[in-house]
């Protein structure tokens, strides 16, 4: 049951914006909670890189005196990838288009966020 209503959640984030490729909902230790990533994407892969680079960030944060992390944002040639905190347990991460209006959906990936934690205790 949960998996499915998780699965929904990444559904309507996905067709939020025409900017959001892909996303996954991954818990802390790198397993994949839900996916909506493009086939042939190593979902282990993703799952473990993404909960590294959030727990780097954390470190990264503290030892830097930034408070607490918000959120990763890795910039590429041919999009961004957002690692964010849904909650103590898991981790939201999108996929994105090089030509986002990146405020937009900075709002619809916190929204999600705040969602998934709710569901994820």
């Amino acid at each position: 049951m949960r998996a499915d209503v998780l699965n929904s959640l990444l559904t309507q984030l996905n067709s939020s914006s025409t900017d959001i490729e892909a996303s996954a909902i991954i818990s802390t230790d790198g397993l994949i909670i839900a996916s909506m990533l493009p086939a042939g994407m190593d979902e282990d892969r993703v799952g473990a890189m993404s909960a590294a680079m959030l727990s780097l960030g954390d470190r990264t944060a503290q030892e830097l005196v930034r408070g607490a992390v918000e959120q990763v944002l890795v910039k590429g040639n041919k999009g961004y990838v957002i690692m964010t905190h849904a909650g103590d347990n898991a981790v939201l991460t999108v996929l994105i288009r090089s030509s986002a209006k990146l405020g937009l959906v900075f709002l619809d990936v916190k929204r999600a966020a705040d969602e998934v934690a709710k569901m994820t205790g």
